[in-house]
């Protein structure tokens, strides 16, 4: 990529980002719409547990559940390793 290219991209990138950061104006959060009844705001340990404290413990929950469902199946061992083998045995060799 030539030197003209890459102005050129990173003109339009910048563009791109200006013109929607101009289009998104935070003052038009503050218009209130038809309708809207917002209620009241989440305390700091209502947000906590929430976002964080949940997610977690949800986490847990089914992690603990596939452990458990895993658990109850037999191993099966399909691989070589339960093949039973007998270290000192000797060929049949026929000359």
């Amino acid at each position: 990529m030539d030197k003209t290219n890459a102005l050129r991209a990173g003109a339009l990138a910048a563009g791109t980002t200006l013109m929607m950061l101009l289009m998104t104006s935070p003052a038009l959060a503050l218009t209130r719409d038809d309708g809207d009844d917002p209620g009241t705001g989440l305390s700091v340990i209502e947000t906590l547990g929430l976002y964080v404290v949940a997610p977690i413990v949800l986490f847990l929950v089914i992690a603990g559940l596939v452990m458990v469902g895993d658990k109850s199946h037999k191993k099966k061992d399909t691989t070589s390793s339960n093949i039973a083998i007998k270290p000192d045995a000797k060929a049949d060799v026929k000359a």
